[in-house]
């Protein structure tokens, strides 16, 4: 069961990469920092990856342009495992190669441009949205990683947000949160709102083919406990009520993903690029 999770931690099909090479090269995110700890974990990445969507989602610039322009709803799964990578690559690949990835990412994104369906115009490499993108991916992953795999100091997750500066400035993020409670006033300081694509992603997340069949009850009980996370204002949305952790399931949630930490990582990235920084010396 658990190993099926953290398949969801391997490079999709066409984009492997040898997270070990080159021996020495240093990352984008600090090796002995949080970060590294919190993209481990298979449980608290596929939890705190659906409570990001959904807050972005609630943004209606940012709605437009994930819903219209991407592949989500036609294969979510793929979808979710190139996020994934390109996560995984940020925080763990060779600084060169992730420099790489990310300027193509940004350079698709350049084409990424439409109205919302009230008329208001957006583009994917906005500074704003950038900034709402890269706050809520480092919200979703540090909180789950807090509330079900292991508690984390309020210095920690400062931390969290401090690491991934370095990545959110190559996307064109230039006002990332530093702080937690920077992150509290960006969240206080956005408009947002329900909407039936929110409830749309919630159906989709529940029954699509990410995890084999037998384990889609899983699935589905991750899902509700991305929703229980899901902060304010965006929590009380008339698509997200009801569809949070029921009694007791917090509990298993946090069983299975403190279990995760326990399996060996084997050739995924994580433990690639330890030995890539160890071949120098550097863990």
């Amino acid at each position: 069961m658990l190993q099926a999770i953290q398949d969801l931690l391997r490079p999709p099909p066409g984009m492997e990469f040898d997270f070990s090479q080159p021996a020495g090269e240093p990352a984008l995110a600090p090796v002995d920092g949080v970060t590294w700890r919190v993209f481990a974990n298979p449980v608290s990445l596929f939890v705190g990856g659906v409570t990001a969507v959904l807050l972005e989602l609630a943004e209606p610039s940012v709605r437009s342009g994930v819903w219209d322009h991407s592949s989500f709803q036609r294969d979510p799964g793929l979808r979710l495992r190139r996020t994934g990578f390109a996560a995984m690559m940020t925080v763990y690949g060779p600084r060169s190669a992730a420099e790489q990835l990310i300027a193509r990412v940004v350079r698709l994104h350049g084409h990424v441009r439409g109205s919302t369906p009230d008329g208001l115009t957006y583009h994917a490499n906005d500074p704003r949205l950038l900034d709402w993108v890269q706050a809520t991916a480092v919200f979703g992953f540090t909180e789950a990683y807090h509330c079900y795999a292991q508690p984390l100091s309020a210095h920690e997750k400062d931390a969290a947000f401090i690491e991934s500066a370095a990545s959110a400035r190559l996307y064109g993020a230039t006002g990332l949160p530093h702080a937690w409670a920077e992150w509290e006033t960006l969240l206080a300081a956005t408009a947002l709102e329900g909407s039936a694509i929110l409830a749309d992603f919630l159906e989709i997340m529940r029954t699509a083919a990410i995890l084999p069949t037998p384990l889609r009850p899983l699935q589905r009980l991750l899902v509700r406990a991305a929703v229980d996370i899901t902060p304010e204002p965006v929590r009380s949305l008339p698509q997200l009520q009801g569809h949070g952790l029921r009694f007791g399931e917090a509990a298993l949630v946090r069983t299975l993903a403190r279990s995760a930490a326990l399996l060996p990582l084997g050739k995924l990235p994580p433990a690639q690029a330890a030995r890539r920084l160890n071949s120098r010396g550097q863990v």
